[in-house]
């Protein structure tokens, strides 16, 4: 209560006034404050309440804010993978539709018309899955990988390209766990594409501008940068501080400069005319010998370190620079963009010329011949217009990807064209070249021969059931053709066995060897070709192929649709290893056309593609199911979370109105009283205390 001290016993007025207003204004702040809790049911209504439990909230507060944007996160993302799952629901179902429309047409009960119609159909199924390939949500593009920004399926010359790429955005379910929102290159609408994949080692050769980020150094575990020693015939050691070395022109110039500084101090000449340089996958140093006495250098790693070795300068053993060896050890250079393409060794030093680009039924003659680094190459094979991506394999080879979906006609073929240069095989991105894998051919289906025959009568191993076909030469000489697995692997396999069961054969009959040959075009389009010799007696008749044991071989080499050469007297089978996207919309594609051939063939092949194509999306909707679960989880972990800590929170922030109100009252009373007595005191006179 607002009193005057007893210990007072002649008080000034004005110090008596100033005591009781100090009272009464503690007392009036006190009951702001409990009015503050009660109007805003805060107890802590700012840090000076309560420091320790303002830090609390404070962190609290933090806590929360992320777990609200982490539910609004998830809350996306659940709305994401619901759409996601309806978008594979409802392209199960047209596919299910072509499948039943595939199997109905297949029967002797259906006619040219009728099969006519129903690829109408199939072309409105097609119209709707491309809406449902570009669904898009609020996070953008379901179906467009790291790219949902822009629509992953275009019509692009007759077909549809897949444009989006990587593996699909990610959620964060915390600890290092995520799952995937939209679906990529690998979905099950948008597949990845179909490639040439490389056949040639480029072997790129070590540049001044090579990273050493690009190296996968002499050791073959990139280069571990640090600090390297040199010692001149024997001398004291000097370091070079490469740790901060970017290129392979910064580690030469710092090698340089600390042999200079060392010829200065020692007066020594070490470097001669040709200093620190690069030749073909090392570093050189050209090693000065003017007293013909054939001094060495000799490089060290310091401590744990590395790179002296990775960088090819020194070896586990006692590898040295002298006068007549001024190579160090091979660096392993990575083919990047930035390879030049003069610093290609699988190119045998010659220049890049054409090749030719067919697909879709367009044909591009690109000439590589300006092409100064890799990435000119990349932009000039994509730039001929054909919806080509080129990329480089983890193995350091060249592809070339095809992303257009549609029918037969969209297969890729790259072809050398016939400028000498052989452009396309030097690359390694040639489709059909002897390095080329069978599996490859007519869309990945491979090629199916007959091996381990078994006569049925006897139960013994019957050689003549394994024959896949055979060969008929113009003057009635025949060449059978059992193909083994081993000769099944490539395109080189395969013709050396068609090759060497020939020549074996006609020996036999008394021919010249030389009388057929089996091959593959040097240039131009086309698949395998078989020649015979037309100047040979007898050669009165064109070369035929027949097959055998109702095999598909013949047919699946392209050899039963070639077209016959007269001026070379030799059938060009058609080209088999054409690359063409393994997707939806190539099986729907192929339905169709076969539809309208009445291909009763083709449509049993279209139809077992489009259930392939069901089993994938089976998989894809389970695997996003599986996605929603963990979300699921996920979001009601969140909100546990959030409820402990607001919990938590209410207990350090929030006013206990029982107790906030006893105090209100409580401070009421004592201001009345205060103000009673405030008064009381300030109406004495100096005859009060003179009594």
């Amino acid at each position: 209560m607002s009193t005057i001290p007893s210990s007072l016993t002649r008080v000034p007025n004005m110090l008596a006034a100033r005591v009781g207003v100090a009272q009464i204004n503690r007392t009036n702040l006190a009951l702001f404050r409990v009015t503050e809790q009660l109007s805003t049911g805060l107890a802590v209504i700012r840090p000076s309440d309560d420091a320790v439990k303002a830090a609390a909230i404070l962190e609290l507060d933090s806590r929360l804010a992320r777990m609200e944007q982490r539910s609004r996160n998830l809350d996306a993302a659940r709305g994401t993978l619901a759409t996601l799952d309806d978008a594979l629901s409802q392209a199960q179902d047209l596919l299910l539709e072509a499948k039943a429309t595939a199997q109905a047409q297949i029967g002797i009960g259906s006619n040219p018309e009728e099969r006519a119609t129903q690829a109408t159909i199939i072309e409105s199924l097609t119209s709707g899955l491309l809406r449902l390939a570009n669904t898009s949500t609020i996070l953008g593009h379901v179906f467009a990988g790291d790219t949902p920004g822009s629509a992953p399926v275009e019509s692009f010359l007759g077909g549809y390209r897949f444009r989006a790429s990587g593996g699909g955005m990610l959620a964060d379910l915390g600890l290092g766990d995520s799952v995937r929102l939209t679906l990529g290159d690998d979905g099950p609408l948008g597949s990845a594409s179909a490639r040439v994949r490389g056949t040639a080692d480029l072997d790129p050769g070590l540049t001044l501008d090579t990273r050493l980020a690009d190296l996968d150094g002499a050791r073959g575990l990139g280069v571990d940068r640090g600090i390297v020693e040199f010692s001149y015939d024997g001398g004291p050691r000097v370091s070079v501080d490469l740790a901060s070395a970017d290129t392979i022109a910064h580690v030469a110039a710092r090698i340089t400069a600390a042999i200079r500084q060392h010829e200065a101090q020692t007066g020594a000449t070490i470097l001669g005319p040709g200093g620190v340089g690069v030749a073909n996958g090392a570093l050189t140093i050209d090693l000065a010998d003017p007293g013909g006495s054939g001094p060495h250098l000799r490089f060290f790693d310091t401590g744990a370190g590395t790179t002296a070795r990775d960088l090819g300068l020194a070896d586990d053993a006692s590898f040295a620079f002298t006068p007549t060896v001024g190579q160090g050890l091979e660096t392993n250079p990575r083919l990047t963009w930035l390879t030049p393409i003069d610093a290609l060794r699988g190119l045998g030093g010659s220049p890049l010329g054409t090749v030719r680009l067919a697909a879709h039924g367009h044909g591009r003659t690109v000439d590589l011949g300006a092409a100064s680094t890799m990435q000119d190459v990349r932009n000039l094979i994509e730039g001929a217009g054909l919806g080509l991506r080129v990329e480089i394999a983890p193995d350091g080879t060249l592809s070339v990807l095809n992303t257009v979906a549609g029918g037969a006609v969209s297969g890729l073929a790259i072809e050398d064209t016939d400028d000498g240069s052989s452009t396309a095989r030097r690359l390694g991105i040639r489709s059909l070249d002897l390095g080329t894998r069978l599996e490859a051919f007519n869309d990945g289906r491979g090629v199916t021969i007959a091996d381990g025959g078994v006569n049925p009568d006897t139960g013994d191993p019957d050689p003549a059931l394994d024959v896949e076909f055979v060969i008929r030469l113009g003057n009635g000489a025949q060449i059978e053709i059992d193909l083994r697995p081993a000769d099944v692997v490539s395109v080189g396999s395969l013709l050396d066995a068609i090759n060497a069961q020939a020549a074996t054969q006609l020996s036999a009959q008394n021919l010249p060897t030389t009388l057929f040959r089996a091959s593959i075009p040097e240039h131009g389009a086309g698949g395998i070709v078989l020649a015979q010799d037309d100047t040979y007696p007898g050669m009165t008749d064109r070369l035929t192929v027949e097959p055998r044991n109702n095999n598909p071989a013949a047919f699946q080499l392209g050899l039963m649709d070639g077209q016959w050469d007269s001026a070379s007297a030799s059938l060009i089978g058609s080209d088999r290893a054409k690359v063409r996207v393994d997707g939806i919309f190539t099986h729907l594609a192929d339905l169709r056309e076969a539809l309208l051939k009445d291909d009763t063939p083709g449509i049993a092949v279209a139809a077992e593609g489009i259930e392939r194509a069901l089993e994938r999306l089976a998989q894809s909707r389970a695997l996003v199911g599986g996605y929603s679960t963990r979300v699921d989880r996920e979001a009601d972990t969140v909100e546990q979370r959030r409820v402990l800590d607001e919990t938590f929170r209410s207990r350090l922030r929030d006013a206990d109105y029982a107790e906030v109100a006893s105090r209100f009252a409580l401070l009421q009373t004592q201001l009345n009283a205060g103000l009673r007595v405030a008064a009381a005191a300030n109406s004495l006179s100096l005859l009060d205390f003179l009594r």
